[in-house]
């Protein structure tokens, strides 16, 4: 490979750890009010963030993509008569946090979920109110429960990145796939394959270890 190429690749590669990065963040603290709101004995707040959650996990993510980058700009003409251009990369970013909400919301809901009722009441009964209980009490006997699932939802949006191509942004997948046309060598969607492998295999063993690292203060 030449020096632009493998500049090439790597920007791609930045790209989509970019995204992965950005999304898992937003959508961690995005989630921990919708898991909430499923939790509320608010019909209407438990109600929306039903909703929300159904939306988002029961509609294809590049349907997700196409409706931020295509039909927001149409809407936005309808209603305003004023044209407005989607960045690829603030596309991106917004419909990979939304989609990463709602997964992670189910996640988070059913880790608060697992822990004993008894927990909750006896934190009422010492004075706490509810919000105090769930940041004091109940949200950090779920850290260890939440890394795997978290982690595998990390690695799934990783891979998922690549659906970013189908909005023109030269992600990993994009850019190895436009240099293997350009050349006519299979051999760069080997490179991508490796880069991709590694990345999930990084992540995986760093998802082990604190889950371990976690563990060995719930068994004592």
């Amino acid at each position: 490979m030449t020096q632009q190429q493998i500049q090439a690749i790597f920007d791609g590669t930045v790209i989509t750890i970019e995204i992965t990065a950005v999304s898992v963040v937003l959508g961690f603290i995005l989630a921990m009010f919708v898991a909430l709101g499923r939790l509320s004995k608010n019909r209407i707040i438990r109600g929306i963030s039903w909703f929300y959650i159904w939306f988002f996990r029961g509609t294809p993510l590049l349907l997700q993509l196409f409706m931020v980058f295509y039909a927001v700009p149409i809407i936005y003409l309808d209603y305003t008569g004023q044209t407005l251009n989607m960045d690829p990369m603030v596309t991106s970013y917004i419909t990979y946090t939304l989609n990463t909400t709602a997964y992670m919301a189910e996640i988070i809901r059913a880790a608060i979920e697992s822990i004993p009722e008894g927990q909750m009441e006896a934190a009422k009964a010492l004075g706490m109110t509810y919000g105090q209980a769930m940041r004091r009490i109940i949200i950090p006997q779920t850290y260890r429960r939440l890394v795997a699932p978290i982690g595998n939802e990390l690695i799934i949006l990783l891979k998922d990145t690549s659906l970013v191509s189908s909005i023109a942004l030269s992600d990993l997948l994009r850019t190895t796939r436009t240099l293997a046309n350009s050349s006519g060598s299979w051999l760069y969607y080997v490179y991508a394959a490796a880069i991709y492998l590694f990345m999930t295999t990084l992540l995986q063993l760093g998802t082990d270890q604190l889950e371990k690292r976690l563990g060995v203060y719930e068994r004592r």
